[in-house]
């Protein structure tokens, strides 16, 4: 595992983050126990909790119970519920202390490093809310606090200067307006996180070739040229990315992020352990070369496209 620089205290986070939720509790708090332990056992310093379910901040808090509490990130997530049925989304200063103080009460983990605020709309957040995260990160509860999204609304909150982390979606072929938010938040010092790094239309290699490629459409808009009549199918998409001996597409998509030395580190929800143990060596290993290349002639072919 490579560890990357983190915040302005000297800390460092490692490329993973694991992120955990109620899917990873489905065959019992055991399961997500080990789980954790393969985390651990791999090198991952970084976790996420993706609410405030206090079972699953319990099973994170016991499976953390023997490790030095100051060599592991733990960041929670607030506004989005408890991921309990009726649970409702709340940004208010009340609620959100009330579900950072109950996950850190049956944790035992003494204090989170990331309170991270799950896209909150231009209307959900009011002062009084950030005034209260803010008097929970001057009481030592929680040190830095960051928010996790996509789109304009983001955007907008990087401006303000109010937070420490940003939680993205990234991938081989985000558009610019996302780099250029990624840019932003790292001329303001804050921590890059990314997900989404895998999106659905890569995940099969007849998706991945149709990514950014037109619509083509033969005579009265009824079918189009046969595979056989256009030997150049594949050329400039994404269609590689299933095509690469020993890389499996989803390995190349993570790998890639992780080239960007911004980014502090990639959120992963693998689901099982067996799953965590192969994306936990991606961060040790150096793409094929030639794949960078491709990536980037498939993101012009695919600007040019939509241009």
């Amino acid at each position: 595992m490579r560890y990357r620089p983190f915040g302005n205290g000297g800390q460092a986070v490692s490329a993973l983050t694991l992120s955990l939720s109620q899917r990873d509790l489905a065959r019992g708090p055991q399961a997500g126990c080990e789980l954790i332990y393969t985390a651990l056992e791999a090198g991952i310093n970084s976790y996420r909790l993706e609410n405030a379910d206090p079972v699953l901040a319990e099973v994170l808090g016991e499976a953390l119970r023997h490790v030095d509490r100051k060599l592991v990130q733990v960041a929670i997530t607030l506004g989005a519920g408890d991921g309990r049925r009726g649970s409702e989304r709340d940004f208010s200063g009340d609620g959100m202390t009330e579900a950072m103080d109950r996950a850190l009460r049956v944790s035992g983990l003494g204090w989170f490093d990331v309170a991270m605020l799950d896209q909150p709309a231009d209307h959900e957040l009011p002062q009084t809310a950030l005034n209260a995260l803010k008097s929970l990160r001057a009481n030592q509860r929680v040190r830095l606090l960051g928010v996790s999204g996509e789109g304009e609304v983001m955007d907008a909150y990087v401006s303000t200067g109010a937070f420490d982390v940003l939680s993205t979606p990234y991938h081989v072929n985000s558009e610019w307006r996302v780099r250029n938010r990624l840019r932003t938040a790292r001329e303001q010092d804050m921590s890059v996180f990314v997900h989404g790094w895998f999106p659905e239309e890569f995940q099969s290699a007849k998706r991945a070739a149709q990514v950014n490629q037109p619509k083509r459409t033969g005579l009265f808009g009824f079918g189009g040229p046969r595979k056989a009549d256009n030997p150049l199918a594949g050329a400039g998409t994404f269609a590689f990315l299933h095509q690469t001996p020993g890389w499996p597409a989803e390995t190349i998509c993570l790998a890639y992020v992780l080239t960007d030395p911004g980014v502090s580190s990639a959120v992963i929800s693998p689901g099982s352990a067996e799953r965590l143990a192969v994306v936990a060596e991606v961060p040790d290993r150096d793409m094929p070369p030639g794949l960078a290349a491709q990536i980037e002639m498939a993101r012009v072919a695919g600007a040019k496209a939509a241009a």
